[in-house]
């Protein structure tokens, strides 16, 4: 059991690979606004498409 401890404290105390985990959160951030932005201005294109075909015909 003391063992677990152990490597429970060192996990908690050890910084390596903080930046990585850093990393790749801003990794996901950038790529939900990415998404977001995407869908936004695909949503506003297609309805200005849709309105011209439809005005026309």
């Amino acid at each position: 059991m003391e063992r677990a401890w152990m490597f429970v404290r060192r996990l908690v105390q050890a910084d390596r690979g903080q930046d990585l985990i850093e990393y790749a959160m801003l990794a996901a951030l950038i790529a939900v606004v990415a998404v977001t932005a995407v869908t936004t201005l695909g949503i506003q294109v297609r309805d200005v498409l849709w309105n011209t075909i439809v005005n026309n015909f």
